[in-house]
């Protein structure tokens, strides 16, 4: 499966983002950030990048961050992860069928990459995807995630758009579900409230 190594060098403006903040804070992870969950798992959820003081600083996606204070807890309560998360890569929190990424490996500055960014990393996220045999639902959180599968699947947007919990049907064998990303500002603006997130999260373990 292709991967960036940790040094990636793809991205100038990214590159130089990580080499700042390993000069910051040496005790970060500072690098492209691996996936999270096993490979043969049926359920991919795919979110932006890695945030700064979150998958940036421990290694691990959506560790360390309000959206994990989301998204885990909700993976547990529906029983796609195993054990409690507190924030750290090493919490022994073990995910049932369920691997997680992000559609850019490494954090960009504001958290926004540009189309550049986008498009050098979306070869992982391919490589990711056709590797995941067993694979049955993806989870897009946010417009960037969803863009970035339907072009990963050569699906035109115009006839995907994203909603909150609309179904795309990828094949006979594959969908994407959309979700508002589950970011510190869609909670506290209530754009995505716990209980919309934990249907989303619900349809896909009933589905499983």
């Amino acid at each position: 499966m292709l991967m960036p190594d940790k040094n990636c060098s793809h991205c100038d403006r990214l590159k130089s983002y990580r080499n700042k903040y390993r000069k910051l804070n040496p005790t970060w992870y500072n690098s492209p950030v691996e996936s999270f969950g096993a490979i043969d798992s049926k359920i991919l959820i795919v979110g932006l990048a890695p945030g700064l003081q979150g998958a940036n600083k421990t290694g691990r996606p959506f560790t360390g961050d309000h959206a994990g204070n989301t998204l885990y807890p909700t993976l547990i309560k529906n029983k796609l992860a195993l054990g409690s998360y507190k924030e750290t890569n090493n919490d022994e929190l073990n995910l049932q069928n369920t691997r997680i990424t992000n559609s850019v490996r490494c954090v960009p500055p504001k958290n926004k990459p540009n189309a550049l960014e986008r498009n050098n990393c979306r070869k992982f996220l391919k490589s990711e995807i056709d590797n995941m045999k067993n694979l049955e639902v993806i989870l897009a959180l946010g417009l960037i995630a969803h863009e970035e599968i339907l072009k990963v699947f050569n699906l035109k947007a115009k006839s995907n758009k994203f909603k909150h919990g609309k179904v795309h049907y990828i094949n006979n064998n594959l969908i994407m579900l959309d979700s508002y990303h589950c970011s510190r500002y869609n909670i506290n603006t209530n754009r995505l409230t716990l209980e919309m997130f934990d249907e989303i999260i619900k349809k896909i373990s009933e589905r499983i």
